[in-house]
């Protein structure tokens, strides 16, 4: 699993819908999330920090759970299937040592997420099936050097590779 920022929002030439687009924090990699015009609107408006005279829906959900004593700790985007993609809100309530997980769109748990000013992480298999290279250049270099490696490896070194993980556990 791994954090990721949210870098924006994008539209989808073809179709016209928004994409929230997601960077690791070595912005190298990106998970785009085709989301629904009103969530595009809500991360916006955080990210520019544009104001609303009453409360909008996020920062409604974020004063539920503040009035109930429960601090949002995390977001994770956890699962897809046929390109749709499931996440979990973690809250936790330290009156009470509880921890409570919801289950939410992806957009929505990004819009709390950005409020509540917690981490956003991705797991490994949705990164699988979605991220796209930010940095081709960096991506050739490791490739190439991993290549360099390979060449330049020999039976007798995995030999010694395995005798001294050996010793290590003895």
């Amino acid at each position: 699993m791994i954090e990721m920022k949210v870098m924006g929002i994008a539209l989808d030439t073809r179709t016209g819908s928004p994409i929230v687009v997601l960077n690791d924090v070595e912005n190298r990699r990106a998970l785009p999330i085709w989301i629904g015009s009103a969530e595009a609107s809500a991360i916006i408006r955080k990210i520019e920090n544009i104001p609303s005279t009453r409360p909008m829906t996020h920062d409604l959900f974020l004063d539920i759970a503040d009035q109930s004593e429960y601090q949002i700790t995390k977001v994770e985007i956890n699962d897809v299937d046929d390109q749709t993609y499931f996440s979990t809100i973690y809250m936790h309530n330290k009156k009470l040592d509880k921890e409570l997980q919801i289950d939410s769109r992806p957009s929505d748990a990004i819009a709390i997420a950005l409020r509540a000013d917690v981490p956003i992480f991705v797991t490994t298999p949705v990164l699988a099936t979605g991220l796209i290279s930010t940095d081709v250049e960096k991506d050739e270099q490791e490739a190439q050097e991993f290549k360099d490696f390979i060449q330049d490896i020999k039976p007798s070194d995995f030999e010694k590779l395995l005798k001294k993980n050996f010793e290590s556990d003895q």
